[in-house]
């Protein structure tokens, strides 16, 4: 295993900056805000660990990157922020994502309610769930996995043409695997910064999807059925778990946080970092490093405080579920809280950092 370390200075640099207008824009944050961010670059500092390599497969060696600092992020021509007409994240939900109705419109509540936390300042609505056919999509059976994928692309273009107004981005959301192009195997998701639209599966995130028991195994596609979207109907979705919940939130953070501009961390451990494989993922933490939390909140313009509280208030509230059983149910009836247990431990570091920030 490999450790990525930086000096004080190259940190303490890429948070604050040395241009003397942005250094006076930090210097007006919060005490408490900027000695939360300063953890970035304290020698003893416990809460914003560095980056660790495990294999040559990880992201940051097989995909080199400049690094993207604060001031950079800042002067970049190309980036969007929310304006006061376009404060709106949209979800498009296409497909089930649970084997019952109940089970998949909980499922988008959790998610949109996370959203509004992380995000915190902006408002996060639902467009009404939609079939695979309603995108006109192209479809296959992939032949490694022998499970159904749609077009990621096509999908793009769908949701860009159901953009609203006020929307400052809209992606879908699916548990249908995604694929960029025929050469490809699959991808977990594609965004179009330019046009405020992402496609992101949480197809593989279910426990069993690279199992020998997996259910989502179909036969190849008869010839002329590449264009017969009933082969969608009763669809396998994976069984609904909190590390499952804990996945997908992550993966929809991470991908909307490149819809504001933050390119892929190279300073800390942090929620932007890159992943190339699911093992990589799940050690990427859900929180973002105070160099990317400062990106965030210079697009939005939150209050760390109130941001830290309602992504506890998210964790502890169950007032939106009714109550957990995720067995399958002939009936579609079922019991379902909010599953939780996985983010147990991020709750204790969020409340850490509410104890620096409110010293």
């Amino acid at each position: 295993m490999e450790t990525v370390r930086h000096s004080e200075h190259t940190l303490k640099t890429a948070l604050i900056s040395e241009n003397p207008r942005l250094v006076s824009q930090y210097e007006k944050l919060d005490a408490g805000e900027r000695r939360l961010l300063n953890e970035a670059f304290k020698p003893d500092h416990d809460l914003f660990g560095p980056i660790t390599l495990h294999s040559q497969s990880d992201w940051i060696i097989s995909h080199p990157e400049a690094p993207q600092d604060f001031e950079q992020f800042f002067s970049d021509p190309y980036r969007k922020a929310p304006s006061p007409d376009k404060r709106s994240i949209y979800i498009q939900c296409i497909g089930s994502l649970g084997n019952t109705r109940i089970i998949s419109e909980e499922y988008i509540k959790w998610l949109k309610g996370y959203c509004e936390a992380f995000f915190y300042g902006l408002t996060v609505k639902l467009l009404e769930p939609v079939p695979v056919s309603a995108t006109r999509c192209s479809f296959r059976v992939n032949d490694n996995t022998q499970n159904l994928q749609i077009h990621a692309g096509h999908i793009l273009k769908f949701l860009k043409k159901k953009k609203p107004e006020d929307a400052f981005c809209v992606v879908g959301i699916t548990m249908i695997d995604l694929y960029p192009r025929d050469s490809w195997n699959f991808v977990f998701g594609q965004a179009s910064l330019t046009d405020g639209v992402g496609i992101f599966s949480f197809a593989r995130y279910g426990s069993d999807f690279y199992s020998s028991r997996y259910e989502g195994r179909v036969s190849k596609l008869q010839k002329g059925s590449s264009s017969d979207y009933a082969v969608f109907e009763n669809y396998y979705t994976p069984q609904v778990t909190s590390v499952l919940l804990l996945r997908s939130c992550k993966t929809l953070t991470h991908e909307i946080g490149h819809i504001f501009g933050l390119r892929h961390c190279q300073w800390l451990a942090c929620l932007m970092q890159g992943s190339n494989h699911l093992e990589e993922a799940d050690r990427r933490p859900l929180n973002l490093c105070p160099i990317c939390l400062r990106k965030l909140q210079c697009a939005i313009g939150f209050n760390i405080i109130e941001r830290y509280k309602a992504l506890v208030r998210w964790i502890e509230d169950d007032s939106d579920s009714p109550g957990v059983s995720t067995e399958r149910s002939r009936e579609g009836a079922v019991d379902l809280p909010k599953p939780v247990d996985a983010f147990k431990e991020w709750k204790e570091w969020i409340i850490k950092c509410l104890a620096v920030v409110q010293k």
